[in-house]
């Protein structure tokens, strides 16, 4: 109601003032959308999660070294990590709601190369045809994250990240039950998992592209940097310091997480793909815990601590019978997860406007963190032992004390 309507309705001059400047109600998450670009985020990540899980299988086929298993996870790692910001810059400009549906395309054509695939080289080329498939869908699918957030930034990325983390859980569980008994051409069957993620992704993206812009409005003010460009750009080289730490850790424990359980402690493969499922199950379970602890105490503790806070478990996990092995990474899991997506959305908040660009650059990162941590630790596995490979990367947690030269968020805020 405008201050003239009001008047003529009979209003006080001050009444019709104070219901033309009344904030406007506060905004509720979009939980539906939310759920669906979950879900989405959950296929996606399952079906990545394949490739990994299937290491031991591809391993004995093809007669692969530790070399060539870490070359298999770079390749998807690189194909991703090199595109995203590059996706996210040009969606900070240009949005392209229906790129989602097209990205899981190209994850699903991967999964088809990677049933069928001959060779060597094809299982490279079904690695890329995931990690294009990664660099398209995370950052836009980020950004309708903190759209659908209603303010709720933490929580919403982190709804995101666990659908994510989920998948990557189920994965070994599904190689366990399918793949392992029925063999590499079993993987086809997953095709119909990217199919259901390509509906999905057709619904976000209608409602994305209706709600990227209000009808009728103009381009949203960009607030400003809350930071000089110098400081700005010193937060985010320590953040990338946190996601290098955090992903090339990550890359040791679960990329060789299954020959780790079998040399050591005799498991059988379903045995240790098992024990990889509690461990990234738990990685899903702690990814919801740091976002919502986030938006309530601030990102800096939660950084600081998810990093930190894995370094005593780290060091004593090469240590460790079967039972603490597992138990440790459990506790890992839960803590380490926590870090993603509060460093992704203090980064955002960091530089406004970017939500695209820094989005790509942070998971385009901690792919290449990872595809590169297990390529050299794969070579280092090859020339020494998997149980040294495990004693080397518990240190990198310790990099977690760079957290202390974040600027303080209240300016964020």
């Amino acid at each position: 109601m405008t201050t003239s309507a009001a008047l003529d309705a009979g209003a006080t001059p001050e009444s019709a003032a104070g219901v033309s400047a009344a904030s406007p109600p506060k905004a509720r998450p979009a939980f539906g959308i939310l759920a669906a670009i979950s879900g989405s985020h959950m296929i996606n990540d399952m079906m990545q999660s394949l490739i990994l899980a299937m290491y031991p299988i591809l391993k004995g086929e093809f007669s692969l070294s530790f070399a060539q298993v870490g070359l298999i996870t770079l390749t998807f790692q690189l194909t991703a990590s090199l595109l995203q910001p590059v996706v996210g810059y040009f969606t900070d400009r240009r949005p392209q709601p229906y790129s989602l549906p097209l990205g899981m395309m190209s994850t699903l054509i991967g999964l088809m190369l990677l049933a069928y695939a001959p060779r060597y080289e094809v299982v490279l080329l079904a690695a890329a045809f995931v990690g294009i498939g990664s660099s398209v869908f995370h950052p836009e699918s980020s950004r309708i994250a903190r759209l659908a957030s209603g303010g709720q930034h933490g929580l919403a990325q982190s709804v995101f990240q666990v659908g994510g983390n989920t998948g990557t859980a189920v994965g070994p569980l599904l190689a366990a039950a399918v793949i392992v008994p029925f063999g590499q051409r079993s993987v086809a069957w997953f095709g119909l998992a990217a199919l259901l993620g390509i509906v999905l992704l057709l619904q976000v993206s209608r409602w994305y592209a209706t709600h990227h812009i209000a009808p009728g409005a103009r381009k949203p003010v960009v607030a400003a940097a809350p930071y000089p460009r110098k400081v700005v750009v010193g937060a985010i080289a320590v953040l990338l310091v946190l996601i290098f730490s955090k992903y090339f850790y990550v890359a040791g424990l679960s990329s060789f997480y299954t020959f780790y359980l079998m040399e050591r402690f005799g498991l059988t493969v379903q045995g240790a793909q098992l024990h990889l499922f509690y461990f990234l199950f738990a990685s899903a379970v702690g990814t919801v815990a740091g976002g919502t602890v986030g938006d309530r105490f601030g990102r800096k503790p939660v950084i600081w601590f998810s990093i930190l806070g894995v370094a005593p478990f780290a060091l004593l996990l090469p240590h460790a019978n079967l039972f603490w092995t597992t138990a440790l990474t459990v506790v890992i899991g839960l803590i380490l997860s926590s870090a993603f997506s509060a460093i992704l959305v203090y980064a955002q908040e960091l530089m406004p406007g970017k939500v695209g660009m820094v989005s790509g650059l942070f998971f385009g990162f901690a792919f290449g963190m990872g595809g590169l941590g297990a390529a050299v630790l794969g070579l280092l596995a090859d020339r020494t032992s998997i149980a040294f490979v495990y004693q080397a990367i518990a240190f990198l947690p310790l990099l977690g004390v760079v957290a202390a030269l974040l600027p303080k968020e209240a300016r964020l805020r």
